[in-house]
This record gives C-alpha cells, sequence and structure tokens, in this order.
C-alpha cells in the first residue's frame, strides 16, 4: 500500500496542474470560516476550486481522489521574516542603502529552503540583515521547486516582482560613523533620506514626461520613492518600546506602509501599536543568545495585541527558530493566552495580508492559489508532523520520501545543498 502510494504521489506532482485533484476525508482548517471536521478540498489548474464538507462539493469528472481520512488539511504557512536562501544584503559604505535588492544575493538551492518546505511553509518574505537603519529591498517568494530565484518569484499586475523594504532601528545599526552612534541621530538619518526622496519625487513631477527636466537616475531615491508611493512596505526590524514608538511616528510624518518585525516589548506599548493601525510580526526567540534589547520579549505578546486590538501575525527569523518549528510559534502563544483562531491567521492569513497578497493565499477559499500543507494531526500539537506540502497544486514536499524526511528531521547530508531540488519528486525537465 504504501509503495502504491508513493507511486501516486510522484504522478499527481506531475499531473497537477493539468487535472483535478480531490483531498477526502481530511479536517479542513480554512482559517477564513470553520473547521470542517471531515472535508473536502479539490485543486484545479494550480488553485483551490472547492473546500468544505463533503456533502457540498461534487467532484469533477476524471478527477483523483485522495483518501486522506484521519489527516489536517490547512492553507500553507506564510513567514514574514526569514533569511533562508543565504541572503545579504547592505555592506558597510553607508547605513542607509535602498538601491540593494536581495533578489541579486540569493541562493534557491540551499538547504534551508527544502527545510522550510518540510515545515510547511509555502511563502515567505527574505530579507536582508538588520545590521543598517536600511538594508535593502526584500523578495516574498513562493516555495516552488526551481532551479533559479526568478522560478520562485511572485509577480504583481504590471510586471512588478513582489517584495518590500528592510528597516531597522535599536542598538544593531549603531557603531562608528558613518552610521549613527545613537538612537536619535538613527532616526534622524531616516528623516534626511525621506525628505531627499520626497524632494526627488517632486523633481520627477514636475518634469513629467520631459527627459530633459528629470534629474539623474538615482536608485537609491527610486527605492525609496517605491516606499513613499507604497509599492513597498516597509518591514521594520524594531524591539524596545521606545524604539517602536519612535518608527511609528517616522511612518505617521512619511506615511509609508509599515510592518512591525520582532516587537519584543509588545505587550509594553500594545494600545499605541493599536491606535497606530499597523500590523505586528512576532518571533518567540526560540534559540541561545538573544540581545540585550530583546531581553522582556514576552511570550504573551500576540495575546496582549489581540486584546488591543490589533493585527499580528508570526514569523521564524530563520535561523533564530528553524523554519521547521513555525508552528511551534504559534502554539506558544496559545499557551500564552492568545486565541487558536488568532493564532491559526497569524500562521497564514495574516502574515498574507502584510505582504499584500491575501487575494491569492492565506485560506482555503475557492480562487486562491493552492497552497495547503496536510498534517498528520492537530497544528499545536507536539506530536504532529507535517506530511506533505504543497504550493499551487504541486507536492514541493512529502514525509513519506526518505530524501524529503532527511531535511525535515536532520541527520548526515540534511544541509547538503541540492543541485536541483526537484529531482527530488521525480519532476527533472525532461518529465514535465
Amino acid at each position: 500500500m504504501k509503495v502504491w502510494w508513493l507511486g501516486l504521489a510522484a504522478c499527481l506532482g506531475l499531473q497537477a496542474q493539468g487535472s483535478s485533484l480531490v483531498f477526502r476525508g481530511a479536517r479542513l482548517i480554512p482559517v477564513s470560516g470553520p473547521e470542517v471536521p471531515e472535508g473536502t478540498l479539490v485543486v484545479e489548474g494550480g488553485k483551490i476550486r472547492a473546500a468544505g464538507a463533503a456533502s457540498g462539493i461534487q467532484v469533477p469528472p476524471g478527477a483523483r481522489v485522495i483518501d486522506v481520512r484521519g489527516k489536517t488539511i490547512m492553507p500553507g504557512l506564510v513567514d514574514t521574516h526569514s533569511h533562508i536562501g543565504a541572503p545579504a544584503g547592505a555592506d558597510a559604505s553607508a547605513p542607509i542603502q535602498p538601491d540593494v535588492r536581495i533578489l541579486d544575493s540569493l541562493n534557491v538551492r540551499a538547504a534551508s529552503l527544502q527545510k522550510a518546505r518540510s515545515g510547511g511553509l509555502t511563502t515567505v518574505n527574505i530579507m536582508p540583515g538588520s545590521g543598517h537603519l536600511l538594508s535593502g529591498q526584500t523578495l516574498y517568494l513562493k516555495l516552488r521547486e526551481g532551479k533559479t530565484v526568478e522560478d520562485l518569484l511572485i509577480q504583481l499586475p504590471g510586471g512588478r516582482v513582489a517584495g518590500g523594504m528592510k528597516m531597522a532601528n535599536g542598538t544593531n545599526s549603531r557603531r562608528a560613523a558613518p552610521f549613527p552612534g545613537t538612537r536619535g541621530k538613527s532616526a534622524a538619518l531616516v528623516r534626511e533620506q525621506f525628505i531627499k526622496a520626497q524632494e526627488y519625487r517632486a523633481k520627477l513631477q514636475q518634469a513629467g514626461e520631459d527627459e530633459s527636466k528629470k534629474p539623474p537616475r538615482d536608485l537609491r531615491m527610486e527605492g525609496l520613492v517605491e516606499v513613499l508611493d507604497g509599492q513597498r512596505v516597509v518591514h521594520f526590524h524594531t524591539h524596545r518600546h521606545d524604539d517602536i514608538l519612535t518608527v511609528l511616528r517616522l511612518r505617521q510624518e512619511f506615511g509609508f506602509k509599515l510592518v512591525l518585525q520582532h516587537v519584543s516589548d509588545a505587550w509594553l506599548v500594545a494600545p499605541e501599536i493599536a491606535r497606530a493601525g499597523v500590523a505586528s510580526s512576532l518571533v518567540l526567540l526560540d534559540s541561545p543568545g538573544g540581545k540585550i534589547e530583546a531581553k522582556d520579549i514576552n511570550f504573551g505578546n500576540a495575546a496582549a495585541l489581540e486584546r488591543a486590538g490589533a493585527r499580528f501575525g508570526f514569523h521564524t527569523d530563520d535561523s533564530v527558530t528553524d523554519s521547521r518549528l513555525f508552528l511551534r510559534i504559534a502554539a506558544l502563544a496559545v499557551r500564552a493566552g492568545c486565541s487558536r483562531q488568532k493564532a491559526l491567521e497569524g500562521l497564514t492569513l495574516a502574515g498574507a495580508e502584510m505582504l499584500e497578497l491575501q487575494d491569492r493565499i492565506g485560506s482555503l477559499a475557492p480562487g486562491k492559489d493552492a497552497d495547503f500543507v496536510i498534517l498528520s494531526g492537530d497544528p499545536f500539537s507536539v506530536y504532529t508532523h507535517v506530511e506533505q506540502t504543497w504550493v499551487e497544486g504541486r507536492k514541493v514536499f512529502d514525509r513519506a520520501d526518505p530524501k524529503d524526511r532527511l531535511y525535515q528531521t536532520g541527520g548526515y547530508g540534511a544541509s547538503h545543498d541540492e543541485a536541483d531540488h526537484s529531482e527530488l519528486h521525480g519532476e527533472a525537465e525532461a518529465g514535465r
């Protein structure tokens, strides 16, 4: 029986986008609606066609029906802050570098991507580090199997590539000149650059279509203008309560879209965050070390934000928390008083909203991308394993495959980068 399942799974991986797949009998957690004890999920053309009680869903003619009784299916997990793929952004030449693109510094064949798939992650915001006031442009990726970063990009209407901008304050960016030496100087440098970007944008607007009147092209200013125009969400690394409030002031002054990242002291300023109407992406420090400004981090951050009426989600900051343990972050938040529903949203739909991709991902809603995870049990149980991960109707992780299982459980070779992850499931180029 096991051999039959593996053979069928490989076949499904090849045909998923060309025919209908029906997953029948699993407990469905749509996130955007009530849970279904024994539901049916229909996937067609890389999209979710239907999800709900079996009695209300008609199986398409010719569909492949997969029995998943006893399992749990939920939307693919969305990590709003990750460093998988060994990305490197800005260098030591300046504290603010909005022209740097993480697109040009990412290894999509790194083992860390396959480990993330084994943790149920299907969409990630890959960012440069936080050692700068602004360290570069982030990249939102689908964890499809691919040979190049272009294979994983999310294209937006108009041809733009989905991504945000990474900023930071606190101790990370403070060092010798030209970097700031104090918190006050940090904020002053940020204001200075945004004012320059406003002036650059005004010159472009005044010039209109007259090329002779346009200022010389400035990639740094172009990146900041995209932020001012709302084309890029600012993902702002901030920990201490006073640093969080500084970020909120900057956002009020310049009007950029904002997601607060980390917010270790969220429980101390939750009402202020709620009044500002911004979302927070939380991490619960899970590895040795950390930093002094995160000393007051509290497992109750999610519960405090929920009580205040603020939107929040979770992230791994991989490798601060291993991507394979993403579900556990939300489980710990529930243990500290967060509601189950908000915790589930924090792993999926809330993250999708922070990346402005909620129309495509984050829930098991018809018309959305067929990104989902098949679990052995409840997502918040310590005994539960991710059994399969699917992205746009293609299986990208299967615990039943020994090669995949190695990435999830560890052992020799689990950190070896692969030449082509697609070979794991028999999807080499010749077979597509």
